[in-house]
């Protein structure tokens, strides 16, 4: 009807983490309405973890938020994986999820973004990138032409892809770290703060360094 108010469906935030805190304020800015946070911390129940976000009951309670949409806010992939997974269980499908998008970040025609997937103040993605599903992006995070994110992968603040970098599942990529055009950082593989990489990161490693090297146990 006309005139009528559209009221936004309710965000349920998954882990009282600081990205929980983040994720929020980013949905507030972009006009969300946050109902409040689920965690499995005994300490936390019936806390408030910001001014506005309450902690409205374990993980297992998702069952009784089906009416909202909900994203998942640790700070690794996997966790987040394992979270979705168990979400699962609780009636919470693939759409039951929700993109947050800060409104300092513009997606072009031709970027695509998936469910759950969280981009934080000032992320740039320039043309044809991919961001797949509960993929988290800090702050100033630089994804130029035909990057792809696999799902469950983590960018922290500042980091700098070149054209056509593959980030696969899981894999976490530091702060301020930068990665060379055409390179492909594997599933589950870790890349340092302040690296440089220059070549491709196997899966299931750690490197680090200028330029990046593997890390020896």
């Amino acid at each position: 009807m006309p005139g009528q108010q559209v009221i936004a469906t309710p965000i349920v935030v998954v882990a009282a983490s600081g990205l929980a805190r983040e994720a929020a304020v980013a949905a507030v800015a972009s006009g969300q309405r946050v109902r409040g946070v689920l965690d499995d911390r005994k300490d936390l129940q019936g806390k408030d973890i910001a001014e506005g976000l309450p902690v409205l009951g374990t993980i297992d309670e998702a069952i009784d938020h089906l009416d909202a949409q909900f994203v998942v806010c640790t700070g690794k992939g996997r966790v987040r994986r394992t979270i979705v997974e168990r979400l699962s269980g609780q009636g919470v499908d693939g759409d039951h999820y929700v993109t947050i998008t800060h409104p300092s970040v513009h997606v072009p025609p031709g970027c695509h973004v998936g469910p759950g997937a969280v981009l934080l103040a000032g992320v740039v993605l320039t043309a044809d990138v991919s961001v797949g599903a509960h993929v988290v992006c800090m702050p100033h995070v630089v994804l130029t032409h035909d990057c792809v994110l696999a799902e469950y992968s983590t960018l922290c603040a500042g980091v700098v892809l070149g054209g056509g970098v593959r980030v696969e599942r899981d894999a976490y990529v530091g702060m301020a770290a930068s990665v060379r055009e055409n390179s492909r950082i594997g599933e589950g593989s870790v890349v340092g703060m302040g690296s440089v990489v220059l070549q491709h990161v196997p899966a299931f490693q750690t490197w680090a360094g200028v330029p990046a090297t593997p890390l020896r146990g």
